[in-house]
């Protein structure tokens, strides 16, 4: 299985045509758009769509738990919480669900902002620059063999419009020059939005909500995609439908991670 996972890995010199192709794409863009920051409207910087001030004000999270990306003091290979929670899984006999977790910023301002404005209002525009923001942050994270947004079920899919992790995971998967697969992970049950509801309320709300559509064997590293980590419960339950079908390791990389 592994020997089969390494041939289908980009060759460096392609990966470094296609990450040139990425920005030079947009470099093109700018010269006939300026950019303009979506958060104040003032003139944007370093070819984002953000101003200086904004810039500044960006919440990165490099400071985290390397398991759940909660933001510490200083970095550290697990926190409080995600001990515990191995010494329970050591003490069932099983591995958890997710190996490791990355976080671009904490979720705060002006990520507040334009999440939501992405999410909710169907502003692609923030979210093509979440994602050029998210690659920045990512440039150096170890390369999985496969991106996987976390999906939406086909009934908030046809409610939104949109998947918005699917739309973080594009230009993501492009920039970093990594492949995408977003069929194979399924929705299988339309629950209840996560934001209602309690942390244990959550892990209920999705239990066998997540289901991997038969196929080729999957391989042996992949990173989930999402736009918020909150609990971590959907990221868990998307998880472990993943281990259940073969793959030995599971992260996610995520735009925010709520404190």
């Amino acid at each position: 299985m592994t020997e089969a996972v390494n041939q289908i890995r980009p060759d460096p010199v392609d990966e470094a045509r296609r990450r040139l192709g990425f920005w030079l794409r947009h470099d093109a863009a700018r010269l006939l758009w300026p950019n303009r920051c979506l958060v104040c409207s003032a003139a944007g910087v370093d070819g984002l769509d953000l101003c200086a001030a904004c810039v500044e004000a960006l919440p990165w999270n490099r400071e985290a738990c390397a398991r759940c990306a909660i933001p510490l003091p200083q970095a550290a290979e697990a926190c409080g919480r995600c001990l515990q929670r191995a010494a329970r899984h050591r003490g069932r006999g099983i591995a958890p669900p997710l190996d490791a977790v990355r976080a671009a910023f904490v979720y705060a301002l002006p990520l507040d902002r334009l999440l939501p404005r992405f999410k909710f209002h169907h502003d692609l525009a923030a979210g093509a620059l979440l994602a050029q923001l998210m690659a920045q942050a990512l440039h150096d994270a170890p390369r999985p063999d496969v991106l996987m947004p976390v999906p939406l079920h086909r009934a908030r899919l046809r409610r939104r419009g949109f998947d918005q992790a699917l739309e973080l995971a594009r230009p993501l998967a492009s920039a970093l020059a990594l492949r995408l697969e977003s069929n194979r992970l399924l929705r299988v049950r339309d629950t209840a939005a996560q934001s209602t509801l309690g942390a244990g309320s959550r892990r209920r709300n999705l239990r066998d909500a997540f289901a991997v559509r038969p196929g080729a064997p999957l391989p042996a590293h992949v990173v989930l995609i999402d736009d918020v980590m909150t609990t971590g419960a959907t990221l868990q339950a998307a998880a472990l439908a993943l281990r259940r079908a073969g793959v030995a390791r599971v992260e996610a990389w995520v735009c925010a991670r709520a404190p």
